[in-house]
């Protein structure tokens, strides 16, 4: 009994120090981010006059407001709405071409379709910033700058989710298909009304992740935007910082920081359930 207890001891120990150091994880984590709310609460002269305070101030309002509505280089509600559909297109358009893409590659049966797949898989080894220079002409030639075609349709392609894809819809059952098809169902009514179902929680994985993807782009919307109504959360916070010896507006600059962790948060928070079934969920 004495060792049996000194083993539950132990073991409330190692949980106790385990949860410890997560919170210790999750202070050390947060606390950038609270230092940012409290500046963007705070007028500049608190900022600039150390200490600091570490408690929020009484602009919330003031500074929130004026970031949405008048910004720095452009409003800030502006570059919200434009970062939000950007990242919308490219998550649902990846998805799109993307399962159809696998569809195609696993139940059709053409030649080539295994020299097809394997093409697009090594399109992995091209990112963005390789091919940067031709994918911008082919975009101003299509006249797509300074549009949110431009800053959707080049980012398309995944290669990744393709793979994803094509590996689930293997482990598929062909009984499935062998039954759709005894039943008079075409392959698009099979797609429909069988694997599309199956795949809800992969595509909530990759939702999230390809949404959070479109939303971090920088290099891209800066070179295929000029209009500053064009403008991306990211390039808005770049663009905010001063250059020489310019007036930094700092409780503005972190409020706009705190309006763009909004949205992924929200995305991350709202489809949680979904995200986690859809990496570790087995049963489909």
């Amino acid at each position: 009994m004495a060792q049996r207890s000194g083993m539950v001891e132990k073991r409330g120990a190692s949980h106790w120090l385990i949860h410890a150091g997560m919170i210790l994880g999750v202070v050390i984590i947060a606390f950038p981010i609270w230092l940012a709310f409290v500046a963007s609460t705070v007028t500049q002269s608190d900022i600039i006059s150390p200490p600091m305070p570490l408690w929020p101030g009484e602009h919330f309002f003031e500074n929130y407001s004026k970031a949405l509505v008048s910004g720095i280089n452009a409003p800030v509600g502006r570059m919200l709405l434009n970062s939000t559909i950007m990242a919308l297109g490219i998550a649902l358009g990846k998805i799109f071409i993307s399962i159809l893409s696998a569809f195609a590659i696993v139940y059709f049966r053409f030649p080539g379709r295994r020299l097809f797949f394997w093409l697009i898989f090594l399109t992995l080894m091209l990112p963005v910033e390789v091919r940067i220079v031709p994918t911008y002409q082919v975009a101003a030639n299509f006249g797509l700058l300074n549009s949110y075609s431009g800053l959707i349709f080049p980012l398309l392609a995944s290669a990744t989710a393709t793979f994803l894809f094509r590996q689930f819809f293997m482990t598929v059952p062909d009984e499935l298909a062998e039954a759709a098809r005894v039943d008079g169902a075409r392959p698009m009514r099979f797609f429909w009304d069988i694997l599309l179902p199956m795949s809800r929680t992969n595509m909530a994985a990759l939702f999230v992740i390809l949404f959070i993807y479109g939303w971090n782009q920088y290099l891209w919307p800066l070179l295929i935007t000029t209009d500053p109504e064009m403008n991306t959360i990211v390039m808005g916070i770049k663009q905010m910082f001063p250059s020489g010896d310019d007036f930094a507006d700092w409780p503005v600059i972190m409020a706009t920081s705190i309006l763009a962790m909004l949205p992924p948060v929200i995305v991350v928070v709202g489809m949680q359930k979904l995200f986690i079934r859809g990496l570790v969920d087995s049963e489909k």
